[in-house]
Parts: structure tokens; C-alpha cells; sequence
């Protein structure tokens, strides 16, 4: 790989790109075009291939890339030296763009290797796998933080549930993929048995407690850490025991009016727009809304844009969701309001998976008020996903 990233950096540096420039890698073979402009001192766009025509020009109109890399480095054995410091600009993260238009964001080097600090070192010395795009922030994360780790980083483009049980001691997921790979090692005890899986890195949305009991009844061997943050900051909570999600190291939290500003080292610069930063400001929200216990432990509500206004009551999505997920035969399921003549909306839900309708309706009236309940039932073989595998709710 080091003489892939030095070849990256090369015919970078042939290219024009220096320190503070930036670079946009439109390519499969993202790790050596990153590292390698990272070498440089560059700041790197990973293009999302499922963008749309639409999305992508309007990220590159933001990003405004002096270069775009394409195909495969050639590799070199001449050593490139590290351009800049902690504080230089490395990386060009998108937002998801699960609710909307993406993002183009800018982050220093220093906020993601003290969340790496923060995440921590895995105990096991065995290789990690990255089940997803490098596109995704969320797995880049996973595998830049593998990296530093010192692992061997296994990268599969597209999920294989059965891959995480072989070989490799660390997963970096999603909580519909752990709930995908819960369902397969509970089918097949082969599997479960040799399963060699010690750590579970589990981001981009909240663990329900029956998804965490299955995962110690299953893999009681395996450690599941879940971790609560956004592009914008980075890691913001941490989760390993029955603690709940508690505040990383240094980040400070405010709550107002139900809504939580974050102010951190791990935070971003700021926003691109056409080029120029427009610098983030010391306390940052993604308006989540969130509850925070006696212990500092917090509970993540959604965002304050995912509510479904019915009759007038606010119904947070979230909430719903995560009833109707725990029904058997549910794959996942993503809630919504559709316009109805009087109450303005209703509560409609739309389930992938095989389930019962009974099993359904009888989970929401033993998990939620009448007024949270859906009143429409929608079916689906596939719910729309993000590259990181979040739904993509827009």
C-alpha cells in the first residue's frame, strides 16, 4: 500500500497539487489517492458514485477541486514527505444527504485523529473490516481509524454479513447491517461458533436495546461499542457498558429548548460554498433533538426536521421506528407523514421485510400513544439507503 500512496502523491504533485490545495477522487481505489494527497498536504473529496447528476455538480461547485483523480495510482518506491501539520486542512466530507442536498464540510487532521484517541485502540491485533464505500465518511472513518491502529484494513465494497465472521476481529457497521448480521450467525450456529469477532463499532444511528441484547446473546464474546456524532463533529458520544452514551473526551454539550449544540475539538472548519469557507462558529447543532439524564448519559431523540406534525400532535419518526423494528420479520422500516385532508398528515410507515400487519398494529398499540401510531401501511422489498447505509429519507 506505501508504495501506491508515495506513486498517488507523485503524479499529484506532477499535477499541481500542493499544500492547501484540494483534490477530488472519482475512483473506486480511494485509500492511495487520499493518503497520498494527504501526504502533500491536500484536502481530499471522495465523489459518492449513487450521487445524482444534480448532487454531484452541486458538491463540486462547492468543493471547487484544483484536480480530480481517477483510476490507479502507479506505484513508487521514492518516499514522499509529509506536508503541513495537525491543523492543515485534510479531508472534504459530504453530508449524507439522507434528508436533503450534501454538504461539502472541511476538517482539519487534528479532529480526526483525536477521535481516533477517542474511539480508542482495538485490544485485538487481527484485521478490520469496512463493509462499505469510502465514500461514506462513516467507513472512511473506520478505516483511517484501523490504520492508525496499526490493523489490516479489509475493504468490502458491498455487505456480505457472513464476511464478518471470517478472519477479521473488528467490524466497523450500521445498525441495520448489525441487525443483518445477527440474523445470520443466529441462522447459522457454523458460523456463530467460529466467529472470531471481538469488537463491533456501531454508528450513523441509534442501537435499540433489543438489537443490544441480541448482540450479547449471540457474539457474547464480542465488546459492542456505539458511537453517536455527525459529519459536522465528528464523535460526539461514546457507548461500551450500560452506562448509555456519554460525552468523548473534551466535547462539550448545551441544551436548548430540546435541541444539542455541540462545542468541540473534534468539530469541523466549516462549510465550503463555491470555493470559499465559510468558517463554522464555536457552539455548531445539526438540530438533534436529544435527553440528558442525571448521569450525563444522553438519549437521542432524532432530528428536529424528521417530526410528523398529525392533528397537532409532533410525532417524532425515531420513536415510531424503533417500536415497529423490534417485530419479527422486519428488516427495517422507515417512517413518514402523508397529506391527509384534515389532520394535515398521518403517521404512515413503510416496512421492508416480511412481517405480519397483526404483529405491526399490535406493536404499536403496545409501544406508542394512539396519536403516534401509523395509520397507513406502506410495503417495500427495499428501502432507499445512503452509501453508509442509512435510509435515505429524502
Amino acid at each position: 500500500m506505501l508504495e501506491r500512496v508515495y506513486g498517488a502523491a507523485r503524479e499529484l504533485a506532477a499535477r499541481g497539487v500542493v499544500e492547501g490545495t484540494r483534490v477530488a477522487v472519482e475512483s473506486a481505489d480511494v485509500l492511495p489517492w487520499f493518503l497520498g494527497a494527504d501526504l502533500l498536504g491536500a484536502a481530499t473529496l471522495v465523489v459518492e458514485p449513487s450521487w445524482t447528476l444534480r448532487e454531484r455538480d452541486a458538491v463540486l461547485e462547492d468543493a471547487r477541486p484544483d484536480v480530480v483523480a481517477t483510476g490507479s495510482p502507479e506505484p513508487s518506491s521514492e518516499i514522499v514527505p509529509r506536508a503541513g501539520d495537525e491543523n492543515t486542512h485534510f479531508y472534504l466530507p459530504a453530508t449524507s444527504g439522507s434528508s436533503g442536498r450534501p454538504k461539502v464540510l472541511l476538517r482539519t487532521r487534528h479532529s480526526w485523529s483525536r477521535s481516533f484517541a477517542a474511539l480508542g485502540r482495538f485490544p485485538e491485533g487481527g484485521p478490520v473490516l469496512i463493509p462499505g464505500p469510502l465514500s461514506s465518511s462513516l467507513f472512511l472513518f473506520g478505516a483511517l481509524h484501523a490504520m492508525w491502529g496499526g490493523h489490516e484494513v479489509r475493504l468490502l465494497p458491498r455487505w456480505k454479513p457472513e464476511a464478518a465472521c471470517v478472519d477479521v476481529t473488528a467490524v466497523h457497521l450500521v445498525p441495520a447491517m448489525l441487525s443483518n448480521l445477527l440474523a445470520v450467525v443466529e441462522r447459522r450456529p457454523d458460523l456463530r461458533d467460529g466467529c472470531a469477532l471481538r469488537t463491533v463499532v456501531c454508528g450513523g444511528a441509534h442501537v435499540d436495546d433489543n438489537l443490544r441484547t441480541r448482540f450479547a446473546r449471540l457474539l457474547p464474546r464480542a465488546e459492542l461499542v456505539e458511537y453517536y456524532g455527525s459529519a459536522e463533529h465528528s464523535l460526539i458520544a461514546l457507548r461500551r457498558d450500560d452506562r448509555g452514551l456519554l460525552p468523548a473526551p473534551d466535547v462539550e454539550l448545551d441544551i436548548r429548548d430540546g435541541i444539542l449544540w455541540v462545542r468541540s475539538p473534534l468539530s469541523f472548519s466549516g462549510y465550503l460554498r463555491q470555493g470559499v469557507l465559510v468558517p463554522a462558529p464555536e457552539w455548531s447543532t445539526v438540530e438533534d433533538r436529544v435527553e440528558r439524564a442525571a448521569s450525563g448519559a444522553l438519549t437521542v431523540l432524532g432530528r428536529a426536521s424528521m417530526m410528523v406534525s398529525s392533528g397537532g400532535k409532533l410525532v417524532a419518526v425515531e420513536e415510531v421506528e424503533s417500536v415497529l423494528r423490534q417485530v419479527p420479520g422486519v428488516v427495517d422500516v422507515l417512517v413518514t407523514g402523508t397529506p391527509h385532508p384534515t389532520l394535515g398528515a398521518v403517521v404512515t410507515a413503510v416496512v421492508e421485510g416480511e412481517p405480519d400487519l397483526r404483529d405491526l398494529r399490535a406493536a404499536a398499540r403496545a409501544g406508542l400513544e394512539p396519536g403516534k401510531r401509523p395509520r397507513r401501511w406502506l410495503k417495500t422489498d427495499a428501502l432507499p439507503r445512503t452509501a453508509s447505509g442509512k435510509l435515505r429519507r429524502s
